[in-house]
């Protein structure tokens, strides 16, 4: 081997090593960090809230937490698309920074939800004020996809120790609290008090409600198309629902999947869900369109539910639905909770011939023995990693080892949340297999859907 040669090699030995830590430091970052808006993630706040109340009960100080809310986000996500609304969201979270003291705490908790901790002395007689510099900045007109967007936000706050002295309560009562202000026609912001509690009927209210829209068929289930990457060619779909309330209007997943968790009418809405998307493809079939895959996501509860194999084999049953066909989406955090039921219940379910994919990989454990260990058929890489190429090296990096790993695995690829051309590019040059995101279509209704199939509706541009 010759100099140059050697040279040749230990520059690509110190870039390769390079890549790998900075892809160790992003992976350390979004440990602690919120992947899209750089602020706290739910755990590194409940470490620091958990903090915060230890020195609160050893000094008998006070401090206050505000969950804020954005109004009606979802429909700037069904107008513009994922990519402005995650646009939104980062400039809401940067108006947030700009506005509390320094060193405030403040996470995103999911969705279009932030929650901020303000321990500082004094901090009950600054809450109002507070409040309102929050409410002002947040509603600041901003230019998105060549409009000005307005958007508001609701406020609720609850403090220790006339709230509640655990994290629990206090998260609790300002859910509730935000949710009093909403009623009260949202941009604005309410104080828990023990008046609250009946907001409890409120969720009553909602419970009952939801459990007759499941009896009733009353609610509504989206199709987003999953695409061959390199012919653009639709696989398949995965299922999305959406509820339709009288009064509330059109209501998001996370505005009630959490109610169902709560109340165990996850597992119904799960099955209502299954049956629906399985009835839909075989009429799909029956109408001459070609086989696909529809995948359904199963939450915690569902998949630690002992009746759930029953359940999936009377659908199918039910349906005559084939089981290749169906598709059912895990998480790697649901997986882990407990191994051995884990691996009975996924070796149970490709008994009948359902196939398995492994939701938002990358982003919980990711440990590779897992793809060793478990049945899994599929990967679907997380739209985190996806949001950064090109140009992030690591989130390019990371995305590349996934899909190498996957194809040496025979495991199939999918790539989440791709919006644009230059990610597509890069994904078939990795030969990522599939892909699904508002590059190609947005989630549609099932007539939309079927109008797609048949080349009646046109797809985005993929070339």
């Amino acid at each position: 081997m010759d100099a140059w040669s050697a040279r040749e090699l230990r520059q690509q030995y110190k870039r390769l090593l390079a890549a790998h830590r900075e892809a160790g430091n992003q992976m350390k970052h979004l440990a602690c960090h919120d992947p899209l808006t750089g602020l706290l993630n739910r755990a590194m706040f409940s470490r620091q809230l958990g903090r915060a109340l230890a020195r609160a009960r050893h000094d008998g100080s006070g401090l206050a937490v505000l969950l804020i809310d954005l109004d009606r986000f979802k429909l700037i996500n069904d107008a513009l698309g994922h990519h402005a609304g995650d646009r939104l969201l980062q400039e809401m979270a940067r108006r947030l920074q700009a506005v509390l003291p320094e060193r405030t705490a403040v996470a995103r908790m999911g969705g279009d939800e932030f929650v901020v901790l303000l321990d500082e002395p004094a901090i009950a007689s600054r809450l109002p004020q507070l409040a309102r510099q929050i409410l002002q900045a947040l509603a600041i007109e901003y230019p998105l996809e060549g409009q000005l967007l307005h958007i508001t936000a609701s406020i609720g706050v609850s403090t220790c120790p006339q709230d509640g002295h655990d994290e629990y309560a206090l998260l609790k009562r300002a859910d509730i609290a935000m949710y009093r202000a909403k009623a009260a026609g949202k941009n604005t912001c309410a104080h828990y008090s023990s008046g609250m509690d009946g907001a409890s009927a409120v969720q009553l209210a909602l419970e009952s409600d939801l459990r007759r829209a499941i009896e009733r068929n009353a609610l509504t289930l989206y199709y987003q198309p999953k695409v061959r990457t390199q012919t653009s060619r639709i696989t398949g779909s995965e299922v999305l629902v959406r509820w339709e309330h009288e009064e509330l209007g059109l209501l998001r997943p996370e505005d009630f999947i959490p109610l169902a968790e709560e109340t165990g009418l996850i597992v119904p809405l799960t099955k209502w869900i299954l049956r629906q998307a399985c009835r839909q493809n075989r009429e799909w079939r029956s109408q001459g369109l070609p086989a696909l895959q529809v995948a359904v996501n199963l939450s915690a509860r569902q998949f630690a539910d002992g009746n759930l194999l029953a359940d999936i084999r009377s659908v199918l049953a039910e349906t005559g639905m084939e089981p290749s066909l169906l598709e059912l989406e895990i998480t790697e955090s649901m997986m882990m909770r407990d191994t051995r039921h884990s691996r009975r219940m996924l070796e149970g379910l490709k008994a009948l011939g359902v196939h398995i994919a492994l939701d938002d990989f990358g982003v919980a454990y990711s440990s590779l023995s897992h793809l060793k260990r478990f049945p899994i058929d599929i990967i679907k890489i997380d739209r985190s990693f996806i949001r950064g190429i090109p140009g992030s090296r690591a989130d390019e990096a990371i995305t590349e080892a996934i899909i190498t790993l996957s194809r040496n695995l025979n495991i199939k690829v999918v790539a989440e949340g791709v919006e644009k051309k230059e990610q597509l590019q890069f994904l078939r040059s990795r030969r990522c297999d599939e892909i699904q995101g508002y590059l190609f279509s947005q989630p549609l209704d099932a007539q939309s859907f079927s109008a797609l199939l048949q080349g009646k509706q046109q797809a985005q541009v993929m070339d």
